[in-house]
């Protein structure tokens, strides 16, 4: 049965002093809110899931092997399934990551390489 729901009420999880991240999903997608402080660093990482990168406010830098992408307030960038990469907060940033299928690593909180785990 549909839901209707706000950022408010869904649970806020600390990942590291510079990002945090909420997130939404149901079998086949997945929408991910995440904040990250100016110099957050998301280390390298490839997953099986399509993902799509909104910016809302702020700018990332992504690097891919072929060179890096800025993508500012507004912009979105498609990040194929399998493809490494890795970012870094430019500004303070909001970003919405929309995933498909549901990155089952973040649901069962074992992404160690976002959460600054080796």
């Amino acid at each position: 049965m549909p839901n209707i729901t706000s950022w408010e009420k869904v649970e806020t999880e600390k990942l590291s002093a510079e990002i945090s991240r909420q997130m939404i999903f149901g079998e086949k997608a997945m929408l991910a809110r995440i904040v990250l402080a100016k110099g957050a660093i998301v280390p390298r990482h490839s997953h099986v899931n399509e993902q799509i990168t909104w910016i809302l406010s702020g700018a990332l830098k992504l690097s891919f092997d072929d060179g890096d992408r800025v993508v500012r307030s507004g912009e979105m960038l498609l990040i194929p399934s399998n493809v490494p990469h890795s970012a870094v907060a430019l500004e303070d940033t909001v970003d919405i990551d929309i995933f498909g299928p549901p990155r089952e690593d973040w649901i069962k909180k074992t992404d160690s390489y976002l959460r600054g785990q080796k």
